[in-house]
């Protein structure tokens, strides 16, 4: 019976014996592993700060500093790579602590068998994307695996950056009367991977929206605009990028889901699939949250540059209900937007 449950029901990941895909999901199970696994165990100022890079003092500096794993499958896909995703991905995690990119590591797990081919245009694709971003990669390390352990190829990277502000970003700096930013449609690069997995065709191909996102957040910052957080829209997507600064900040969040883009190919194909684009997972968006007054000013910086276009204003924080994600919906009714609560769609980033 206990192994029943296991199987099939998102009970909290105390209770589970082993890890599971849905772990790794970005929703409700992933943060529970996080927390009773890791975060218990290295608990620290910088770490419990729940940012998605540590900011460090150094001497009279500050640096950011960051790592995350990329295992994506297909290694290629419409509007990216997995290389491309490995450098966009460390770089948007810096500028989400308002840093600017200094320099990259790139770790490669290669399993035996690869197409040398295939490494070489992993590798030209993520040259590209650190020039597009303006960053070098400065170090890094190759490890081959024996046939059939390594599915192809996984990269690691870790990036540091430099923090060039006064400003506290963070989700404990959210305050009543913000300003919820998005900085454009969401849930292309999930349904990407996914309509490539499933041989679906749409009029046009969906392409994945991965982008670097610190030209951006430079901007904002040098405009003068009052951020309190950023948050990328990655592995659960908006809902669950919403919960975690809710939860962080103790605050409530009320946004209007008309005011959220979604291309409608995108929608079509979520339909088919039966996912929510409110869940799916980015690789190119984020949120901010700026104080009421500057709401006008951000979105105008935004959508100077391509990548945020369709930057709009989505929601406010409210006073009350700490922890509490509420949505109008498109048919005027009012719910609570949870956090996802096991695996979407694993294998995405």
């Amino acid at each position: 019976m206990k192994d029943e449950l296991a199987l099939s029901c998102p009970v909290p990941a105390g209770r589970y014996e082993q890890v599971l895909m849905a772990h790794g999901g970005g929703g409700r199970l992933m943060h529970q592993l996080l927390e009773r696994v890791f975060l218990s165990a290295f608990s620290n100022p910088a770490l419990d700060t729940g940012h998605d890079a540590a900011v460090l003092d150094v001497g009279s500096s500050r640096i950011a500093f960051t790592t995350d794993s990329y295992v994506v499958r297909p290694l290629f896909f419409p509007g990216g790579t997995i290389g491309t995703l490995a450098v966009n991905g460390t770089v948007n995690d810096l500028a989400m602590a308002g840093a600017r990119p200094l320099g990259l590591s790139a770790g490669f797990i290669i399993e035996e068998g690869l197409p040398i081919e295939t490494l070489e245009r992993v590798v030209a694709s993520m040259q590209g994307a650190a020039k597009e971003a303006g960053v070098a990669i400065v170090t890094g390390d190759t490890k081959v695996v024996d046939r059939g352990k390594g599915d192809g190829i996984f990269i690691n990277t870790a990036g540091v950056g430099l923090v060039e502000h006064g400003l506290r970003i963070a989700p404990a700096a959210v305050q009543a009367g913000d300003a919820v930013i998005l900085s454009g449609d969401v849930g292309r690069h999930g349904m990407a991977i996914m309509a490539v997995r499933e041989g679906l065709q749409f009029e046009s191909a969906i392409e994945s929206d991965c982008a670097p996102l610190s030209g951006p957040v430079l901007d904002l910052i040098g405009a003068g605009v009052e951020v309190h957080c950023l948050r990328d829209l990655t592995r659960g997507g908006l809902a669950s990028a919403l919960n975690e600064i809710a939860a962080g900040a103790g605050v409530g969040i009320a946004i209007d889901e008309r005011q959220v883009p979604v291309r409608e190919d995108v929608r079509g194909a979520c339909e088919i699939l039966g996912f929510d684009p409110l869940y799916v997972a980015n690789e190119g968006r984020f949120v901010v949250f700026v104080a009421g007054r500057d709401r006008g000013r951000a979105v105008e910086v935004l959508r100077r540059h391509a990548s945020c276009e369709a930057a709009v204003t989505i929601g406010h924080v409210a006073a009350g209900d700490p922890g509490l994600v509420t949505l109008r919906s498109l048919i005027g009714s009012t719910r609570i937007l949870d956090m996802l609560s096991g695996e979407q769609l694993p294998r995405i980033c």
